[in-house]
């Protein structure tokens, strides 16, 4: 299988734009000549080895454009190599594979790692089928806890639950309680509700109300707690790329309830689908530096200074007015309002 993949990227390698890419792109200091995959790169992490500006590594692989933002085309015991001249990036086998020696006719097998993933996917897999926020929209087409079996206040994973707006076809459900709203930070306004899991439940009998079994309890569960379908995950293939249009974005929050985040931390910004928000797309970080005033000529003058880079993030769901980032590079911390533009 291994040598099948690599065979069609192989046959599959075109060349990217030239002209453009070793400006955007230069080689990282004290880059490698190769690197062999291993569990637990991330094609992030493999490209900021050879480029000053990892992000940038679908500009320079050298295959499909397509196929590129493909990822799991790319697994462990592979071997990446850098093109100085370009720089480019391609994949290969070592010198000297044993794979490719002459042997006696017999049949070989090995097994097929897990692929490599555009960043670290454990990082946000608990993201990835949650409900995370929910809108008006979402409330009023979710499905409503209306009584817990046995008399009981609440139950947990074992228990019987009765909701009510519960379509047949749906079995299994997520459920959920809405929480903290949240707020455009420079407006105020309320683009959507954190939605606090409660864990999961199966449908065991159709009807109206519907019988559920709780098959996953988090949190106890009550009358008034909300439902929404299973989310099915999904390897997660998005390859990081720019914006196509302006983006004038704030950061709306911190996940976790802190005040900060640094690297590997998810925050929420409020740029969603509405507005061209996509997972895999790459933005920056810009911190408000203040004023500054200045009266050493007589006259008392203040100025705007101007916003700070410190950091890139990398967007993996979106939902109508609200997006979660995950932050990858940072020199310093990220905070509520901070600006959110194109990298």
């Amino acid at each position: 299988m291994t040598r099948i993949i690599f065979a069609l990227l192989t046959g599959l390698s075109v060349l990217l734009a030239a002209a453009p890419v070793a400006a955007q792109s230069p080689i990282a200091a004290n880059a490698p000549d190769s690197h062999v995959v291993v569990p637990g790169d991330t094609l992030w992490g493999i490209s900021g080895m050879f480029l000053k500006e990892p992000w940038r590594w679908p500009e320079v692989w050298r295959m499909n454009r397509e196929e590129i933002r493909n990822p799991h085309l790319i697994y462990p015991g592979q071997v990446v190599y850098l093109d100085r001249r370009g720089p480019y990036l391609r994949l290969g086998k070592p010198v000297g594979d044993p794979l490719f020696e002459k042997r006696f006719p017999q049949v070989y097998s090995e097994p097929l790692d897990r692929p490599i993933t555009s960043i670290n996917i454990d990082a946000i897999r608990p993201f990835l089928t949650k409900p995370l926020v929910v809108d008006e929209e979402s409330l009023a087409n979710s499905a409503t806890v209306i009584a817990v079996d046995d008399n009981q206040v609440f139950a947990g994973k074992g228990d019987t639950i009765f909701a009510k707006d519960v379509p047949t076809g749906a079995n299994g459900w997520q459920l959920y309680r809405p929480a903290e709203p949240i707020k455009d930070p420079i407006s105020g306004e309320v683009l959507a509700y954190e939605a606090f899991h409660l864990g999961n439940a199966q449908v065991v009998e159709d009807g109206d109300p519907a019988t559920l079994r709780v098959t996953e309890g988090l949190e106890e569960i009550g009358k008034g707690d909300r439902m929404l379908p299973s989310g099915s995950e999904e390897f997660f293939s998005y390859a990081p790329h720019a914006p196509e249009g302006e983006v004038a974005a704030r950061i709306t929050g911190i996940y976790g309830g802190v005040n900060v985040a640094g690297r590997n931390d998810v925050i929420s910004i409020n740029h969603g689908a509405a507005a061209g928000a996509a997972p895999g797309q790459v933005l920056a970080l810009y911190r408000n530096r203040g004023t500054a005033e200045y009266a050493g000529d007589g006259v008392k003058e203040t100025f705007v200074l101007p916003e700070k880079r410190y950091g890139l993030i990398f967007v993996f769901r979106t939902f109508n007015r609200i997006s979660y980032a995950l932050i990858l590079d940072s020199n310093g911390p990220a905070t509520v309002g901070d600006s959110v533009r194109q990298p």
